[in-house]
This record gives structure tokens, sequence and C-alpha cells, in this order.
């Protein structure tokens, strides 16, 4: 999902730029009021985690596979503005180092996966642990948003192709969107028993936004 240089015309990739810097501008100064000093290295570790989870692929059918995108589990510790920032550095090294994505379609990707993957799902994990008030529901909703940020993601980067002429839309939408319905289930799978794990190990580490600790 990460797209390469030269994938997005410049009519698209650079208002993704200008949303992008907006949203790391505005997550940055809300993470900074909502995390302690206690979770800083909470971040720096998640961020190591999901980089590290991303280079390992788990086969899908048809020959393509998918990997970890990680940003429900940040969102689900750190909360969707500091998950957002972590997502946001994992993709910028992925793009700075390893080529994995363009710098011109940077901000794209950080809009599909970051900004996505963390800040718009958050209240799914919210609204399950309210309703269920027990950690199931954060378990649950944790899962939840993980299928639906890689499913969204998928969605925002095939209508970003398609606007860049690159397929037609009724081609490419439902061909993103229906691979990525079946790796959001690995994704689902992976979030809900690496946040599982962690409630009964270190509850203290997620997010006290949810009612994991209830």
């Amino acid at each position: 999902m990460h797209i390469p240089d030269g994938f997005l015309e410049a009519k698209v990739w650079v208002p993704a730029w200008v949303l992008a810097a907006g949203a790391m501008g505005l997550c940055s100064r809300k993470a900074g009021r909502a995390l302690g000093d206690k979770k800083i290295p909470v971040m720096g570790v998640t961020a190591a985690f999901i980089f590290a989870a991303q280079m390992l692929n788990f086969p899908i059918a048809g020959g393509t596979s998918g990997h970890l995108l990680g940003g429900a589990i940040a969102a689900t510790l750190l909360g969707p503005y500091a998950g957002f920032m972590v997502i946001t550095v994992v993709l910028t090294v992925q793009c700075l180092v390893f080529q994995d994505g363009g710098l011109t379609t940077l901000g794209a990707n950080i809009m599909n996966m970051a900004f996505v993957g963390t800040t718009c799902v958050y209240p799914i994990i919210r609204v399950s642990s309210s309703v269920m008030r027990r950690r199931a529901g954060v378990v649950l909703g944790a899962s939840l948003a993980a299928w639906v940020s890689v499913v969204a993601a998928s969605f925002g980067c095939s209508l970003e192709l398609a606007l860049s002429g690159r397929a037609p839309i009724a081609v490419v939408v439902p061909a993103m969107v229906g691979v990525h319905s079946v790796i959001g289930i690995g994704e689902a799978l992976i979030t809900g028993f690496f946040v599982g794990f962690l409630l009964k190990t270190r509850p203290d580490l997620v997010m006290s936004g949810t009612t994991a600790n209830r």
C-alpha cells in the first residue's frame, strides 16, 4: 500500500502533503498535551515494534501478501494523536532509508496509513470499550479498528491512484479493497492477540482513555 514516486499526479500528492503537514502539526500538539513523560519511551518502543512487524509478510490467496499496518495498536496504546505520530515516523523512516514508498507520495501514504489507521479509527476502540466496559471490549474494538483501518486505507489509496489516471476507479477500488479486506483479517487477528496479551501482562501500557483497566 506504500505508493511509490511517479504513481500520483501533482494535483493529488501536493494536497495530500498539505493535509499531512497539517495533521502532523495538530497531532504533535495534541500528543504533547495528552501524554506525560512516562509515555515517551512507550512511543519509541511502539514505533520500533511496528517497524519490525511491518517487515514480516503473511501470504494471502492468489500469491499476494500483506503486512501489519499497526495503526490500531498504536492508537490503543498511545491514543489517536501520539499513535498518528508513531506511524508517521515509521513511514518516514521506511521511505527515506528503505525506499518503501516515495518522497513525493509520502504525504498520501501518511494520510492513508497513519491518519486513517489511528485518528479515524480510534472512536471504534473508545465506543467498544465504553459499551462493554471490560477488557474484552478493548480487544474487540482494537481488532475491528484494525480491520477497518486496512480497508479504509486501501480505499483512500485506490482513489488517489484513480484520480491520477493510473486505473479506472471501477477497477482499482474493488481490486484494492477486495484484497485488503482479506489482509485486514490478518491485521485484526494480530492486533487482537497483541492487545489482549498486553492487557493481561501490562495493562498500564494501554491508553487510559479506554476502559481497559476497569
